[in-house]
């Protein structure tokens, strides 16, 4: 088994056992039903992949280029909606979609609150503030 992948054509070889294992899994009934060392590559194989995919794809983590950017990200992955959002960050949510519309610049109050709240890197808030 290879250990690192190194080109493109090693990527879709790496991709193609992943897809197999994936179809094995679901034949059997889940992941559960893999064996020990089916389990083990497969989580072997898509560290690779993901590796891969993050140093020479450049696919993931997908960077925000603004404040409003990295909220919505956020928000996604957390599936809040912006009426949830506003109550977690502890504002209104007539606030929180003036700053995500553009309309309002985002203060302190609310720098702070996603930070601690969104684990939002305080160095990107003020950044880009």
């Amino acid at each position: 088994m290879i250990t690192k992948i190194r080109t493109a054509a090693e990527y879709k070889l790496v991709m193609k056992s992943i897809e197999a294992m994936l179809q094995t899994a679901t034949k059997k009934g889940g992941f559960h039903k893999l064996s020990k060392d089916e389990s083990a590559t497969l989580a072997k194989l898509s560290k690779l992949a993901e590796t891969y995919e993050d140093k020479d794809l450049q696919l993931m983590p997908i960077k925000p280029k603004t404040i409003q950017e990295a909220v919505e990200f956020k928000r996604a992955e957390k599936r809040l909606t912006q009426a949830k959002l506003a109550k977690k960050l502890g504002i209104g949510a007539p606030k929180l979609s003036q700053i995500l519309s553009g309309k309002r610049e985002p203060d302190v109050v609310f720098l702070k609150a996603l930070h601690k709240e969104l684990n939002i890197d305080a160095e990107f808030l003020l950044t880009h503030a």
